[in-house]
């Protein structure tokens, strides 16, 4: 895995070195552990985590739909026991894929926890996929045995040792072993290039595929969080524990790397099986939430919604958002009406672990349109797709990613690989992207989902973004239709407000006002909801099949 270049020159400002045509990361860089000596991700969280002054029952975990809570040492002493019994029972081998399709509960820690201190790889998956999404997401991943609940087993095929059903006694019994050699887990040698997750990408544009994350790939996300703990703990007399409300689901990388980093940092952790907002709202107040990860359509929710004013919501300091681009309009709203709470913004993939830029304190978070600078540890580049060229900061072009966080491949898929991965490391994003004169990062939008008007290239971000500011529209979305003249139009689904009678005319009026001709909305459809994945990124393929198929298809 490549680490940081110092051989060349920068600029201070931008991380820019005009020799390499490369970007280096401004922030100083995180030690990590040596990459040959052994160490699972599990062990590296749990070994922080030992050390935190932090007593047993201290609540690691709270489910808001059923009001049950885990301890920290309840949590401990399951992953031991979880793990013994796998090993006894199933004599899993390192390397070994466990397929993992369950709702957010409790027990979702305990699996993986327990998975990976063994060696073996989680593959989390949405339980709410279709049989046929879930058969291609074993086909790449080829698992040996799974854990779902009893809504969710009928959609697993017959594996090598089967289905383990988490409402099931078995299961119980499982976790609550009391003749556990206590050696047993440090027996077990994993290297830090081993596999660790199998994580499922969006599949936003095409097929799902099948992410390799190693550990040392997930070690190295996990150090950026212990970094960060360590300087907010020198700052304060008393470090904050921190309580977080997950609304991004745990099989989806952003919530799969914040579940490992609240172990290693010893937060609480709240969950719900159902996201309500509703629900999430009395959940703040409950439990004096602090932080919230979430995905965009949720901010523009706090900002159009009138709920949030029934709710005490003064625990909460910050929001982390990612998965999807924010609009500047929703953010700055946000920032108006929610004055005292701290939203950052990040950007990353599932091919990096979740994180590759952040924006850090209020200086960086006030700075609207921006994902942040490098994270500590990543170099980038801005690609010109036509010509190769590496383009220094204020020009556009693709981003390219390289670090430990990188991904090792996509399982199963060489020729994906290859696309994506080149020979000395660099992850093609497929995102256009610019740095600005102090190394700042701002994504323009997918280099797959531009659309191609006559000559021009019109980003459906952009336009999304200006929908989103018109008080009549709850939300919307903008995509390619097929054009004769032009190859490509902008169309838009809109969803109205209640009791809007927004028209079709009014919707490209507020356009045109804004835009140069070329990047106009020529076309609009009233939809009730607008497709999106786990994290909030729009499901344009969907939108657009629909479009082709004059809206007979269903959304």
């Amino acid at each position: 895995m490549a680490e940081r270049n110092h051989s060349h020159p920068m600029d201070p400002k931008t991380g820019f070195c005009y020799e390499a045509r490369t970007y280096s990361s401004l922030r100083p860089p995180i030690p990590l552990p040596p990459p040959n000596q052994p160490l699972s991700v599990a062990e590296f969280c749990l070994s922080i985590f030992s050390s935190t002054s932090t007593d047993g029952a201290t609540a690691f975990a709270v489910n808001s739909t059923t009001g049950q809570t885990l301890t920290y040492s309840q949590f401990v002493s399951q992953v031991r026991s979880l793990a013994y019994s796998l090993k006894k029972r199933f004599s899993l081998s390192q390397n070994d894929v466990a397929f993992v399709l369950c709702p957010a509960s409790l027990h979702v820690p305990v699996i993986y926890f327990a998975l990976l201190s063994l060696g073996i790889i989680v593959s989390p998956a949405n339980p709410l996929s279709s049989n046929s999404e879930i058969a291609h997401q074993i086909q790449l991943s080829k698992p040996v045995i799974a854990f779902a609940t009893s809504q969710s087993s009928h959609k697993i095929p017959s594996l090598k040792h089967g289905t383990i059903v988490l409402d099931s006694p078995e299961f119980l019994s499982f976790l609550t072993r009391s003749d556990i050699e206590d050696d047993f887990i440090k027996r077990v040698k994993i290297n830090q290039s081993d596999t660790a997750a199998i994580l499922y990408s969006s599949g936003t544009t095409g097929r799902v595929k099948g992410v390799i994350m190693t550990h040392r790939n997930l070690i190295a996300m996990m150090a950026g969080i212990h970094h960060y703990n360590t300087l907010e703990a020198a700052a304060s007399d008393k470090p904050p524990r921190h309580v977080t409300f997950f609304t991004v689901p745990l099989f989806h990388v952003f919530g799969f790397f914040m579940l490992l980093g609240a172990v290693l940092s010893a937060e609480t952790v709240v969950l719900t099986e159902r996201f309500v907002f509703t629900e999430m709202l009395r959940a703040i107040e409950k439990y004096k939430v602090t932080v919230m990860p979430v995905s965009p359509p949720l901010v523009l929710s706090f900002v159009k919604s009138d709920l949030a004013k029934k709710h005490d919501l003064s625990s909460l300091q910050a929001v982390a958002c990612g998965g999807a681009p924010l609009g500047q309009e929703v953010a700055q709203l946000f920032n108006k009406k929610f004055p005292n709470v701290l939203l950052v913004q990040g950007y990353g993939l599932t091919e990096t672990g979740g994180g590759a830029t952040n924006t850090e304190g209020l200086g960086e978070a006030t700075r609207y349109g921006t994902v942040g600078r490098l994270s500590e540890n990543i170099e980038a580049k801005i690609v010109d797709a036509v010509t190769g060229e590496s383009l220094p900061p204020g020009q556009r072009g693709e981003l390219w990613l390289r670090g430990p966080v990188v991904m090792k491949g996509y399982v199963g898929d060489e020729k994906a690989t290859a696309e994506t991965l080149d020979s000395e490391g660099w992850l093609k994003t497929g995102d256009i992207c610019y740095f600005d004169s102090e190394g700042f990062l701002y994504v323009v939008d997918r280099l797959k989902e531009l659309i191609k008007y006559k000559a021009y290239q019109v980003p459906p971000a952009e336009l999304e973004q200006l929908l989103h500011s018109h008080p009549q529209i709850a939300d919307a979305a903008v995509i390619p239709y097929p054009d004769e003249e032009a190859g490509q139009i902008p169309m838009a689904y809109v969803v109205r407000n209640p009791g809007s009678s927004l028209t079709e005319a009014q919707v490209m009026d507020f356009i045109a006002k804004q835009v140069a001709p070329y990047k106009k909305i020529r076309r609009v459809a009233f939809i009730d909801s607008i497709p999106k994945s786990p994290a909030g990124k729009i499901l344009r393929r969907v939108l657009v099949n629909h479009s082709i198929s004059g809206g007979l298809s269903r959304l």
